[in-house]
């Protein structure tokens, strides 16, 4: 398993990832059309891997998941955009190896955060069981944060 940049040739697969990933979330509470903000758009995900900001997770040398990562104050910090896991590969514990390796790409990050939607019981429930706390919540979203030891 590996967590890597993403690769230009592989910008039209990671999104059709992205796109079966996210929409499963009707299964968990999510309703149709309740989807990340571009999470089908090749233009976005191409926009974050010119910024540095687009993974590919391969496993066994099939790319099979990806994230959106961003280095914060002062390198100190990362904020997890989001990551996915193609739904052909659910339930298969991927989803926690790649958290792990994210946690771990950056070497010095004090703390790692990240936000979820309120209704989406898969989420809520695999960053809790990860050892996110919950730190705020708004009528959207609950925000989780990990510091170090991770």
């Amino acid at each position: 398993m590996k967590l890597e940049k993403a690769e230009k040739m592989q910008l039209e697969k990671i999104v059709a990832i992205s796109k079966r990933a996210f929409e499963t979330d009707i299964e968990v509470g999510g309703t149709i059309g309740d989807y990340p903000p571009k999470y089908d758009s090749v233009i976005w995900h191409e926009q974050m891997l010119n910024e540095g900001h687009l993974f590919q997770f391969v496993v066994d040398d099939e790319l099979i998941g990806g994230a959106i990562l961003f280095l914060c104050e002062n390198n100190e910090s990362l904020y997890v955009g989001r990551i996915f896991i193609d739904s052909l590969h659910h339930k298969k514990g991927y989803g926690l190896s790649l958290m792990k390796m994210v946690e771990t790409y950056y070497s010095g990050i004090k703390k790692i955060k990240l936000d979820t939607p309120l209704w989406n019981i898969r989420t809520n429930a695999f960053y809790t069981k990860l050892g996110y706390c919950e730190v705020k919540r708004d009528e959207k979203l609950a925000y989780y944060q990990k510091k170090e030891n991770f």
